[in-house]
């Protein structure tokens, strides 16, 4: 019927073009997650709309991603020809402010545009001077905008034109245990003008939709659809409002104003508030929001008390591993990535706080590392604390169906967690470790027919966007991470019958992995590790790289991992950083760290010269979104403030100063040599290991340099085997008195 109905209305084949598509990948017993299906559809629904509203409106005052990619003199301009949705795809950028304990994720965007709940509408500030000149921070090329780090976050953007200066501040607040978002303008005109506060419909994706605004004298301030009130700290002189059918707000503002309130039945009505500006000074506009309606609802519990913002990020961050170098952008991008991590770790652990706000196993193990590394080890625990509620009753502890990387990773983490603390297993937890395990070894595809598969997990729509369903090795390798993780807990906590299953099982599965990529012709891996046993060597071979970082399941500089390293230095990367082709189209940060990883390990000073391009790579407020535009440096992928790249980050810094190669300790192995150079002071911790906690110094006075550790390694209940100190440009020293804590460097 369905074939039928397409011949007669001249429309393809719905059945035989899903047939040709599924050509083109593994048979699965998923062909794509339904969550990706479903986001998917949100997204580009929300791009119908976009192109319905904004391509012949162009007359509008549009967010910064779109006066920037529908401008044709623009590098970021993208022709709309037959594209169906008109969606962000060039300057996916914002940042967050908020509590460390409270979910709520207000979004200002690269030119201070504030989205106050999520997925909602925004307000902009604009200035007019007297004279009927308009500054219009999304048409403006420059702007600088700033992450205050100080007792609260907030988000601070300053622009300017002919004369004209806006600044505003974006904090979230705590006041009566209700939160508020509140925006500070400042402007200034030569002559007088107005600071004009608009309600615009859409946000950082696009349209969103505003149907109802009333202007209330008493409060004063606007009621937005209803039930959403935007309170000023004074009465504006002048307040105006458009409907779709009479256009953008901003041809109205000299105009006589009139009325209350305005309608809108399309949904794209818009509001102007004016207040003067004096000729010979400034004026100040204060502008909140309650978030209390965004509040993450749980009808199980009672409403947790709510601290103050300031309070709380003061206790928090005195958990934290603290760094000490002489360079104030990485400093600065250090303490911003631990900040997005707590941010993103309030409730649920998010990997973004718009287009992510959802919970993936994976992104979350792999944010909990971090969380865990830096010393929020109770955070950790809360988190860890729900994972064997999320456990399906068949074991799989499901992010999206048809991905098979989840079940490894979450035994990774909570062997990790062990390791590090000592934490004793409850019951349940132990049975979510053993279910879990069992759910690998099920899934496991068979051994016969020998096939290139044989042994291997089946095919899946790869978590990391390796390309169409395939037998990936990334789940594989973090499948077999898992198994290993499995065997020690069950020999602490349970039975070594256990231990000895799951070891059993563990050394078939590497069996079957191993045996499945040394069979792969010479021409297709090059000598390294393709993204599965059918593709050729591409960008998807990244996935194949966490043998080597973070599961160590392969000795240091082993050859198919280095040979998998320089065919992706040498064909996927761009403006010197790795260019992920499938779906993300665009430099990608945390997986670029993952390769800096691997060469740190090996020794390599090319981990250098990432570190210094990622840096370069972050926006003002230093953040990285999931993808990045090579032309634009905008965000072109994902959430435009990533959890995963600020854990990788953090990861990155802490390896450089302390890692773990299997249970031995390096030390200063990363520490970058123009650090040193400067003859300043250089710390770093105290970071959590398997061995306790460490902090290390290195200080220069004269021709003496010392390297100091400060541990109590023999308090440990897990001693390092070996502790090495190999601070580049200065001779390898291994450690062979565990008390001994300051050491002299000799210069090679």
């Amino acid at each position: 019927m369905i074939k039928r109905a397409a011949r007669q209305y001249g429309i393809i084949d719905p059945l035989t073009l899903l047939a040709r598509l599924r050509r083109f990948s593994q048979p699965s017993e998923v062909q794509e997650p339904i969550e990706l299906v479903r986001a998917g559809i949100v997204f580009h629904a929300r791009g119908l709309i976009n192109t319905r509203a904004i391509q012949n409106n162009l007359d509008w005052v549009w967010p910064y991603w779109v006066e920037r990619q529908f401008n044709p003199q623009d590098a970021s301009f993208i022709p709309r020809a037959f594209s169906i949705s008109h969606v962000n795809l060039t300057h996916r950028n914002w940042t967050t402010v908020g509590h460390p304990d409270v979910a709520l994720y207000p979004l200002v965007d690269p030119r201070g545009l504030v989205t106050p709940l999520f997925d909602s509408w925004s307000l902009d500030i604009w200035l007019v001077s007297g004279k009927g000149d308009m500054l219009l921070p999304s048409k403006l090329s420059e702007a600088k905008q700033h992450w205050i780090l100080s007792s609260n976050l907030a988000v601070e953007t300053r622009v300017e034109k002919n004369g004209m200066e806006l600044e505003s501040h974006v904090s979230l607040d705590i006041r009566d245990n209700t939160p508020f978002l509140d925006i500070t303008a400042n402007g200034r005109c030569p002559g007088g003008g107005w600071v004009v506060v608009a309600l615009r419909p859409y946000n950082a994706e696009g349209i969103q939709f505003i149907e109802k605004v009333r202007f209330e004298k008493r409060s004063p301030g606007w009621v937005v659809n209803l039930h959403t009130p935007v309170n000023f700290n004074q009465t504006p002189e002048k307040v105006f409002f458009s409907n779709y059918d009479d256009g953008d707000v901003i041809h109205r503002l000299n105009k006589p104003g009139g009325g209350q309130e305005i309608s809108c039945k399309v949904g794209m009505a818009t509001a102007a508030a004016l207040f003067p500006i004096p000729q010979t000074d400034s004026r100040s506009v204060q502008v909140n929001i309650s978030l209390e309606k965004d509040l993450p609802k749980n009808p199980f519990a009672p409403r947790p008390v709510i601290g103050s913002v300031a309070e709380s990020w003061e206790k928090i961050l005195s958990d934290v591993a603290s760094l000490n170098i002489p360079d104030k952008k990485i400093q600065f991008l250090y303490d911003a990535a631990i900040r997005t991590l707590v941010l993103l770790s309030a409730d649920d652990v998010v990997p973004g706080p718009y287009t992510y706000r959802r919970f993936w196993f994976r992104d979350a193990c792999l944010m909990l590392n971090a969380l865990l590394s830096m010393g929020l080890t109770s955070r950790v625990y809360e988190q860890l604390e729900a994972f064997p509620e999320r456990q399906k009753v068949t074991g799989y502890f499901q992010s999206q169906e048809g991905e098979w990387d989840s079940n490894g990773q979450v035994l990774w983490i909570m062997n990790r967690f062990h390791r590090v603390t000592g934490h004793t297993f409850s019951l349940a937890w132990m049975k979510a470790v053993t279910r879990g395990a069992d759910w690998i070894i099920r899934k496991r595809t068979g051994k016969k027919p020998a096939s290139p598969h044989a042994g291997l997990f089946p095919p899946g729509f790869s978590a990391e966007h390796l390309g169409p369903n395939d037998y990936y090795y990334w789940d594989d390798f973090w499948g077999l991470a898992g198994l290993h993780a499995a065997a020690r807990l069950a020999g602490i906590f349970d039975s070594p019958a256990r231990q000895k299953k799951y070891e059993v099982e563990a050394e078939d599965f590497e069996e079957s992995i191993f045996k499945s990529i040394n069979a792969i012709p010479d021409h297709r891996s090059r000598g390294g590790i393709p993204a599965s046993p059918y593709r050729r060597m591409d960008a998807g071979a990244i996935g194949s790289m966490v043998a080597d970082y973070p599961l160590q399941l392969l000795s240091a500089g082993d050859n198919r991992i280095m040979n998998t390293t320089e065919f992706l230095m040498k064909s996927c990367f761009q403006k010197g950083a790795f260019f992920q082709d499938m779906i993300h189209s665009g430099i990608n940060v945390y997986l670029t760290l993952d390769i800096a990883q691997t060469l740190l390990r090996n020794g390599d000073t090319r981990y250098q010269d990432l570190i210094r391009t990622v840096v370069d790579l972050a926006s003002p407020t230093g953040q990285w979104p999931e993808a990045i535009h090579p032309f634009t440096l905008g965000g072109c992928m994902g959430d435009g403030q990533h959890g995963w790249a600020a854990a990788e980050w953090f990861m990155m810094i802490r390896n450089l100063f302390v890692r773990e190669e299997g249970n031995s300790l390096i030390m200063g192995s990363g520490i970058l040599p123009e650090w040193i150079a400067t003859g300043l002071p250089i710390g770093f911790g105290s970071v959590q290991t398997p061995f306790g906690p460490v902090e290390v110094n290195l200080s220069t006075k004269g021709e003496k340099t010392t390297f100091e550790i400060k541990a109590d390694f023999e308090k440990s209940t897990i001693q390092p085997s070996e502790i090495t100190i190999e601070v580049p440009g200065y001779e390898k020293q291994i450690v062979s008195d565990s008390s001994q804590k300051i050491f002299t460097l000799k210069e090679l």
